[in-house]
């Protein structure tokens, strides 16, 4: 899809209103579909992102427990996973492996749609804001540790 219609307009909206210039991050996506786009977090969202196998099975125990959870990014291989969370939750989180984007931070974004060969989206944003929740975040990533490492 090289527009902005379609089943991915409210999402390429909402990504795009965090944009320094909406107006050419949207230009940049329909020239280069599969491009990437780096966009400030700390406005609309932060993101957590889980590593060392963790991220995988963080996402598998939180899309058994929420019907769709917030969007979730993760890189080529799968080995980082990322959150999109409530801004401000980055500031306060205190988990080990997980590493914060909040404000001053900037993430590499694809256009949501066809899947690119580098970030991909596992759960792209519905256009409407929701984000997970970092309460039901912290308690999957507790279970996902327990199932892959055994701690509890």
């Amino acid at each position: 899809m090289n527009d902005d219609t379609g089943d991915w307009r409210h999402a390429i909206d909402w990504l795009v209103s965090a944009a320094p210039d909406p107006d050419a991050c949207r230009r940049a996506w329909r020239s280069d579909p599969l491009g990437v786009m780096l966009l400030p977090a700390g406005r609309l969202w932060d993101v957590l992102v889980v590593t060392s196998g963790l991220g995988p099975a963080t996402f598998d125990v939180l899309t058994g427990w929420l019907e769709r959870p917030g969007p979730v990014l993760a890189d080529f291989g799968g080995a980082r996973v990322g959150f999109f969370v409530p801004p401000g939750t980055s500031a306060h989180w205190t988990a080990t492996g997980v590493r914060g984007a909040g404000l001053g931070s900037w993430i590499v974004v694809p256009r949501p749609g066809p899947v690119t060969a580098g970030v991909r989206w596992l759960v792209p944003p519905d256009g409407a804001g929701t984000l997970t929740n970092p309460r039901v975040l912290e308690s999957a990533l507790h279970e996902a540790a327990v199932r892959t490492h055994g701690y509890g």
